[in-house]
């Protein structure tokens, strides 16, 4: 009765308060400057230049693996308690503007590492990750306050595009710089660059756009910890309940590993396998991310006008066609071209997977449910770039202790961790195969949910 009333209550709340078109370009707008942290450090820059310049060789593969992981590990322990705290006081957007900040502060940070400062570069991107990690469970729960469940799919295709459009606009900026000057004092100069982009367009989130739910009063000498405690295990209890909720969200574990790979390691995978310099990385994550846009807008009206899961489906497929091309292709041009299908097909998989989530999981408990989902990303991001570091550095040391140079001993490595990456993909793919559609879930939903007086 207690869970009836306080969904009508949420229920009510948003009909009373309508969403404007500011909210929604302030939720895209923040996407457009997080994404710039994810095209700069993540993609383009600082993972070849840690790998290559602060560290070197098939180790600095090793170590940008462990700092993901280290990242990742920590975001996922955190996030269902973080969530659980969120819905409760309904301060989804506090705890955006804590975790944005830490991310900001640390990626601006990062200007002060050099070559050879290998702990400073591994502590400073460590927690600008978890801040950029963290933020983003309040970030993607705030989906639920801008969009009905009919909107989701188009709201949050739209984000992922203008996001990918922000990460672009960067490297545009830092681009030409590198290209003209050189040299890594620039390429430090890139970070403070990207921690002013991901300021600024954070701004308007935390101006225009308003959270539609209210907090509830604390039970009496019960601290907020205790409480998120408490309900976390409520929300282990109930998410039992939803068993198709639960099945993508192990698909989504499964899958996600490979599509962090991807991300992570593309940039380190570019400079070992065809030599790429800085300043072809920059263009083959410009690549990638205007392929981005196009994906997210296409993939969104697909699973507006379809169904989010065959959505799905379609750009898992194209995420394994061009993960597989990597054992085959040996030009720098065709390693582009691979970049474009990954860079189509991979904001599909992320925005429609962020849909799904919305359109399975109870609005009361929204943020709650994007903390597992947050966790289910988190471990993915924490187990795969951690074993693709081991199986590609591991690999590597194998081959030199056969013979083989070192060069062709580390791109062989790199290739035969490509291996884990389409294995992930695919088991992924049919797990997903297996969950109903989301549109069916939510019907059922509402047929069974108790019909309360207007």
């Amino acid at each position: 009765m207690e869970l009836t009333m306080e969904k009508a209550r949420t229920r009510a709340r948003r009909r009373r308060i309508p969403t404007t078109r500011r909210e929604r370009w302030a939720w895209y707008f923040y996407d457009f400057g997080n994404s710039a942290y994810a095209a700069v450090v993540l993609l383009a820059v600082y993972s070849a230049y840690f790998k290559g310049q602060v560290v070197g060789g098939s180790e600095g593969t090793r170590l940008w693996g462990v700092s993901v992981g280290i990242a990742m590990l920590v975001v996922a322990l955190l996030s269902p308690i973080l969530g659980t705290l969120a819905d409760y006081t309904a301060s989804k957007k506090k705890y955006l503007f804590i975790f944005s900040s830490m991310a900001i502060v640390f990626t601006a940070a990062l200007f002060f590492v050099q070559p050879g400062n290998i702990f400073m570069g591994m502590l400073f991107f460590i927690l600008a990750e978890i801040g950029y990690r963290s933020g983003q469970v309040f970030y993607n729960a705030l989906l639920g306050d801008i969009a009905s469940p009919n909107e989701m799919s188009r709201v949050s295709g739209n984000g992922w595009a203008i996001g990918s459009a922000g990460g672009i606009v960067c490297l545009l900026v830092v681009l030409p710089l590198i290209v003209l000057v050189g040299g890594t004092f620039v390429v430090r100069i890139s970070f403070l660059i990207t921690a002013a982009f991901y300021l600024a367009s954070s701004i308007p989130i935390f101006i225009w756009l308003r959270e539609r739910a209210e907090p509830q009063p604390l039970p009496q000498k019960t601290s907020v910890l205790a409480l998120a405690f408490r309900r976390l295990a409520d929300t282990f209890k109930a998410i039992r309940n939803y068993k198709e909720l639960v099945k993508f969200i192990v698909a989504f574990l499964v899958f996600n590993n490979g599509i962090m790979m991807t991300l992570d390691f593309a940039a380190i995978i570019g400079a070992t396998l065809f030599g790429m310099t800085q300043t072809q990385l920059i263009i083959f994550v410009i690549i990638v991310q205007i392929t981005s846009v196009l994906g997210a807008f296409l993939f969104g009206k697909l699973a507006g006008r379809w169904s989010s899961k065959y959505s799905l489906i379609i750009s898992l497929v194209l995420m394994i066609v061009a993960v597989s091309l990597l054992f085959i292709v040996d030009s720098l041009v065709m390693f582009n071209i691979i970049g474009a299908l990954a860079g189509f097909a991979l904001t599909g998989v992320q925005s429609v997977s962020r849909t799904m989530v919305g359109q399975m999981a109870p609005e009361e408990r929204s943020t709650e449910f994007y903390g597992f989902f947050s966790v289910a990303g988190q471990l993915s991001a924490f187990i795969g770039p951690a074993l693709y570091g081991f199986l590609a550095a591991g690999a590597a040391v194998w081959y030199e202790n056969q013979g083989m140079e070192i060069i062709p001993a580390e791109q062989t490595g790199m290739r035969v961790a490509v291996i884990a990456m389409v294995v992930f993909l695919a088991l992924g793919l049919v797990l997903t195969l297996t969950v109903k559609k989301p549109e069916l879930v939510a019907a059922e939903m509402a047929e069974a949910a108790p019909q309360t007086p207007a």
